[in-house]
């Protein structure tokens, strides 16, 4: 048996990345940003991801709202240092971009969302 080491052909070749820049719509709610700028958001893109190219575009789930609907996030790679691999040390940083009328169900965390429980102005029998 042989004690070189072979490279798996589903392991992308290349050089890594030092830094990736990612973008994501102005109108994402600020609670669409919290989690993709969290640390387990970014550790998943460098687990799924193989490369980054600028202009590359990607739409990623981000979580389930309080209203039980998914929220996808469309981003999109702005700039890309070194290589073009991801790995493990790959620093991600995000840049905002237009606003493109992102859509979910989340707007219970967002800021478009009721401020406050609504109140009825009327009795229930109509007066």
């Amino acid at each position: 048996m042989s004690n070189t080491v072979r490279q798996s052909a589903d392991r992308p070749t290349g050089d890594v990345a030092s830094r990736i820049v990612v973008s994501y719509p102005a109108d994402l709610s600020s609670w669409g940003r919290f989690q993709v700028e969290k640390p387990s958001f970014r550790a998943f893109l460098r687990k799924t991801r193989d490369r980054a190219a600028v202009g590359d575009a990607w739409e990623e789930f981000v979580g389930v709202g309080c209203c039980g609907n998914t929220l996808d996030v469309p981003l999109k790679i702005e700039a890309v240092e070194g290589g073009e691999r991801f790995g493990e040390d790959t620093e991600i940083d995000y840049t905002v971009r237009e606003a493109c009328d992102v859509l979910g169900s989340w707007r219970v965390q967002s800021g478009g969302g009721p401020a406050h429980s609504e109140t009825a102005t009327e009795a229930p029998d109509g007066s």
